[in-house]
C-alpha cells in the first residue's frame, strides 16, 4: 500500500509533536508516526525553560503547561556541605516565561498530543520507519519512508517533507548516513523521582535545584509539581545496568547529601549513558533532522527538551511558509539557525557537567571560589539563565533575516522587543508579545504621531490575506482615521518605522518608512502571500 502526505513527522515527543501542530495550525497536511504504543508515561525531562515555553504558547499550550507545573524560584551550588553559590530564576525580562518550571515530559507530551487532535491530527502508534529513500538533493520530489505497522503491516508512504524528531537512536540519520558526532561521558547517570523525608536535617527543596558538588560525584535534588523530588546522581561507567534501587539511591544520598534526607519511596527510577553529540547535517534534501535525533546533551542545565521543542516550532513554520507558496530557500535557514544553536546548548551543558565531575582537589578549590565569586557579583545570574533560557538567539547570520541597514530601531534577527499596548481596534492585546505570541506572521508599522504610517499599514493590509499575516498599526499620538486591520497606541515615541516580524518573535526585517528603501522591499520578505491557504488564525490577539 502507498499513501502521499505532504509532511511526514516521524516521532511523536515533544519535538515531532510541536512540528505538527505549528504544521496543523497553517492548514498543511500532516501524518505523525511513533514506534511506542501512546504517549510517554516516563517522567524523563522535568525542566522546561522560557525560550520552549514561548514555543508551545504559539502552539496553545503553555497555559495549560504552567497550571500543571512548579515555577522553580533559583538553584543553590553546595561544595563540602556548604553553598558556595546561587542564581535567582524569575526575572528574565521581556517575556511572559520570566523564570523555569518543573514538569515532566509526559505532561507536555499529554497536552501537545491533545492539541494535536484538536486540530484534527491523529498520530500512527506502533508504527515504525523501516527504511528512507529520498529523490533529488534539493528536496524537491520528496521521498519515500517504509513504515512497519501493527500487526505486521507494511505501509510505503511518500512524502514531499519528513522531518525526523524519531530520538537519539533515529533511524531516519542512521539511513541518511548523517554522521553523529560528539562523545559519551565515561560516567553512568541514575536518575529517581522519590519522597524525601529531611528527618530533621537540613531543610529540602521547596520550589529549588540544589547541585551538591561532592568528590565521589553529583547529587542534584529538583523539586517535583505533585510533591517529591527527582534526585540525580552520576558514578563510574559500567558499574551496573540494571534500574537503580531505591537502596542504591539512598546510599548515593547517604555519601553525597548534607545528611540525614531518607528516601520514603520511588515510583520512577534509570540509569543511562549521557553523550554531548550533534548531528553533522540537520537538513539533507528533503529530510529535516529535530530534537535528539539532531543532538544529544548531558541533563545539566535541561537543554534537551527545550532545544527540541524549539526545532520543531522552527521548522514547523517554516515548511508550513513554503507549503503556502513561499520560496524553498527559506528552509535554508533552519540548519543555519538551528545548528549553531544546538552545538551552544551541547556546549553548554557540557561545561556545567565538567564542572560536576572535577575530582582534583586544587581544581574543586579553584572551581568554588570561580562559582563564588560570580554568585556574588550577579555574573552567573546575568550569563548562566539567559543562555540556557534560550530566549534572545542572535540569528543575524541566518539566510531568513534581512540585515540591510533600515534606520530602524529594533535588530533584524534578534527577537522583538516587547510594548505596553492600549487596543484601539481588531487587537485585544495589552503588550506587542501577547499580540504575536498568537504565532503568525506579523506586519508591526509604528506611527511617529503624524498619521505618516497609516497608509502604509493600509497597503501592507491590502497585500496580505488576514487569515495568513497579520498587520498591526502603533500610533504614539492620536488615533490615524486609516482603517488598519489592528489599531493600538503607546506612549513611547518611535519614527514611523515598518518591522516584519516571524512566528517565532524575531525580527525579520525593518526599516524607517521616509528612509530610502522602500515599504515593498520589507514586504518582500514576508513568505506569505495573498493566495496562501487558510489555517488557523485564532489567536490571542
Amino acid at each position: 500500500m502507498t499513501e502521499d502526505r505532504t509532511v511526514l513527522v516521524a516521532g511523536a515527543g515533544p519535538t515531532g509533536l510541536t512540528a505538527a501542530c505549528t504544521l496543523l495550525r497553517q492548514g498543511v497536511d500532516v501524518t505523525v508516526v511513533d514506534r511506542r504504543s501512546g504517549p510517554a508515561t516516563a517522567p524523563k525531562a522535568i525542566v522546561t525553560w522560557s525560550g520552549a515555553l514561548e514555543a508551545l504558547d504559539r502552539v496553545g499550550v503553555a497555559e495549560q503547561v504552567a497550571e500543571r507545573a512548579l515555577p522553580l524560584a533559583g538553584a543553590s551550588y553546595w561544595s563540602r556541605g556548604r553553598k558556595v553559590a546561587a542564581v535567582t530564576f524569575g526575572g528574565l525580562p521581556n517575556t511572559r516565561f520570566p523564570g523555569p518550571l518543573s514538569v515532566p515530559q509526559p505532561v507536555i507530551e499529554e497536552l501537545l498530543y491533545e492539541r494535536l487532535t484538536q486540530l484534527g491530527g491523529t498520530v500512527r502508534w506502533n508504527t515504525t520507519v523501516r527504511s528512507v529513500t529520498t529523490a533529488g538533493a534539493d528536496g524537491e520530489e520528496g521521498g519515500e519512508v517504509a513504515l512497519d505497522e501493527a500487526e505486521g503491516a507494511e505501509t510505503t508512504l511518500r512524502a514531499r517533507w519528513l522531518i525526523a524528531a524519531d530520538g537519539m537512536h533515529s533511524t531516519v540519520r542512521g539511513a541518511l548516513g548523517v554522521p553523529f558526532e560528539g562523545d559519551t561521558y565515561p560516567r553512568d547517570f541514575l536518575l529517581g523521582d522519590v519522597v524525601l523525608d529531611a528527618a530533621g536535617g537540613a531543610p529540602l527543596p521547596e520550589a529549588e535545584a540544589q547541585y551538591h558538588l561532592t568528590p565521589d560525584g553529583v547529587l542534584v535534588v529538583v523539586a517535583l509539581p505533585k510533591g517529591g523530588h527527582r534526585v540525580f546522581f552520576d558514578q563510574p561507567a559500567g558499574t551496573r545496568t540494571d534500574r537503580p534501587t531505591t537502596a542504591e539511591l539512598q546510599q548515593l544520598l547517604d555519601e553525597r547529601g548534607p545528611g540525614r534526607w531518607r528516601i520514603g519511596e520511588s515510583w520512577w527510577t534509570s540509569r543511562f549513558q549521557v553523550h554531548a553529540r550533534v548531528a553533522g547535517a540537520f537538513r539533507q534534501g528533503a529530510v529535516f533532522l529535530a530534537g535528539d535525533a539532531a543532538h544529544v546533551h548531558s541533563p545539566a542545565g535541561g537543554q534537551g527538551l527545550n532545544t527540541g521543542v524549539q526545532d520543531g516550532y522552527d521548522i514547523g513554520w517554516k515548511l508550513a511558509a513554503v507549503c503556502r507558496g513561499a520560496d524553498e530557500s527559506l528552509l535554508d535557514s533552519y540548519e543555519a539557525e538551528r545548528r549553531p544553536t544546538a552545538v551552544r546548548a551541547v556546549r553548554n551543558a557540557d561545561r556545567q557537567t565538567k564542572l560536576w565531575m572535577v575530582r582534583n582537589p586544587l581544581l574543586r578549590g579553584l572551581r568554588d571560589t570561580l562559582l563564588r565569586r560570580l554568585s556574588k557579583s550577579g555574573a552567573l545570574e546575568r550569563r548562566l539563565i539567559p543562555e540556557i533560557a534560550q530566549i534572545d538567539l542572535d540569528l543575524t547570520a541566518s539566510p531568513a533575516v534581512d540585515t540591510t541597514p533600515g534606520g530602524a530601531r529594533v535588530t533584524p534577527g534578534r527577537r522583538m522587543p516587547d510594548l505596553v499596548l492600549t487596543p484601539v481596534r481588531g487587537t485585544k492585546s495589552a503588550t506587542l508579545h501577547g499580540y504575536l505570541s498568537a504565532g503568525r506572521h506579523a506586519v508591526v508599522v509604528f506611527d511617529d504621531g503624524a498619521g505618516t504610517a497609516a497608509e502604509a499599514a493600509e497597503q501592507a493590509r491590502a497585500r496580505f490575506d488576514p487569515e495568513a499575516v497579520d498587520v498591526l498599526l502603533v500610533a504614539s499620538g492620536g488615533v490615524p482615521g486609516a482603517a488598519a486591520h489592528d489599531v493600538a497606541t503607546t506612549h513611547e515615541t518611535r519614527p514611523a518605522q515598518a518591522v516584519y516580524v516571524r512566528p517565532d518573535g524575531v525580527v525579520g526585517a525593518a526599516l524607517v518608512l521616509d528612509g530610502a528603501r522602500s515599504f515593498g522591499e520589507l514586504l518582500a520578505r514576508v513568505p506569505e502571500s495573498a493566495d496562501a491557504p487558510a489555517g488557523d488564525a485564532q489567536g490571542r490577539r
